[in-house]
């Protein structure tokens, strides 16, 4: 579960830089500075949660608690659906994939409350 984790953490980071040139250089001047901004956040957060990713993936690996593995897929939930969304957002102007964005706030939220009830049961063996 960890080593799946930590390399889904790593092709996330990436991503999140093949995306986030994209963005710089790509799309400047072919789309607004908003939407540019949106898609800058996308990047900015599947960024965080594959850092994110690769800790969890060492803690799931050191524990024999499956809070932490829920903590990752939450967060790779959370980085397909927030993240994910956003992108499409921004290239395909389809504003109705803004309604599902918060879907993967909550569950990017969810995995970070998960992993501190981790950390918290399993503290002392870590």
């Amino acid at each position: 579960m960890g080593r799946t984790l930590m390399m889904i953490g790593a092709l996330f980071g990436a991503m999140a830089v093949l995306l986030g040139a994209f963005g710089a250089h790509g799309l400047k001047g072919i789309v607004t500075a908003e939407r540019l901004a949106v898609f800058e956040t996308a990047v900015r957060y599947q960024f965080f949660h594959a850092l994110a990713l690769l800790f969890v993936g060492l803690l799931a690996q050191r524990s024999v608690s499956s809070l932490f593995g829920l903590s990752g897929w939450l967060f790779v939930a959370g980085v397909l659906i927030f993240s994910g969304s956003l992108y499409a957002l921004v290239l395909s102007s389809s504003r109705w994939l803004g309604a599902i964005t918060p879907i993967g706030g909550l569950a990017m939220i969810a995995g970070w409350l998960v992993l501190a009830v981790a950390i918290w049961r399993d503290g002392g063996t870590l």
